[in-house]
Order: C-alpha cells, then sequence, then structure tokens
C-alpha cells in the first residue's frame, strides 16, 4: 500500500450456495437479492477443514440476476466489499455484515 492509499476493502469467495436466494423489495424501494455461500478453508497448523458461511447482498440489476437463477450447491465465484447494513427492527435498529457482490458469476461444478 502506498501512503497516499488509507485503506482497501476487496472480497474475492469461491463456495457453494447454501438454500434459495431471497428477493425483496425494501420500504426505500430498493430490490436486494441474498444468499447464502458456504466457503471451505484450511485453519490452524494441522490444516482442518472448516467452513465459513457468508451472506452476500446483490443490489445491482446484473447480480440480483445471476443470484436468482442460482440454486442450492451451485459453486459461485464472488467479487466485491465487506459492507455493515443497518436497518430498523421491532426492537430498533440492527446491523450485519455481509459481502456486497459487485461481480458474482456461476462455474462449473468440480
Amino acid at each position: 500500500m502506498t501512503s497516499d492509499q488509507v485503506g482497501h476493502n476487496a472480497v474475492s469467495l469461491v463456495g457453494r450456495v447454501s438454500g434459495e436466494a431471497v428477493e425483496r423489495e425494501l420500504p426505500s424501494g430498493d430490490h436486494l437479492t441474498t444468499f447464502r455461500l458456504v466457503v471451505p478453508r484450511q485453519d490452524g497448523p494441522e490444516g482442518r477443514a472448516r467452513v465459513d458461511t457468508i451472506d452476500v447482498a446483490c443490489w445491482s440489476g446484473r447480480t440480483r440476476r445471476v443470484a436468482g437463477r442460482v440454486g442450492e450447491g451451485t459453486v459461485v465465484a464472488v467479487e466485491g466489499a465487506l459492507r455493515r447494513r443497518f436497518f430498523a427492527t421491532g426492537a430498533g435498529r440492527g446491523s450485519r455484515y455481509e459481502v456486497e457482490a459487485q461481480r458474482l458469476r456461476r462455474l462449473p461444478a468440480s
């Protein structure tokens, strides 16, 4: 990182879709499609296999269309950024971290 760069927020993941994508219209009128991605990783010096389950949010028309066509078990590559989103709940305000997909593509199953 150079001295004129303050930070960098880029996420690149490959994993399997868990469950079906959920499409909804928010009170603001924005449309959002979300799904969960299961990403394997090696953990620790023994290299034990583990998985992370990561929420992915698709805001653009293009990523929403791709997300709507992938089903459970589909292998996808996601490129985007980590975001913290705030929203209203019955108990007040809530927040969640998710990957905001800027590019989403289906990959062949291995």
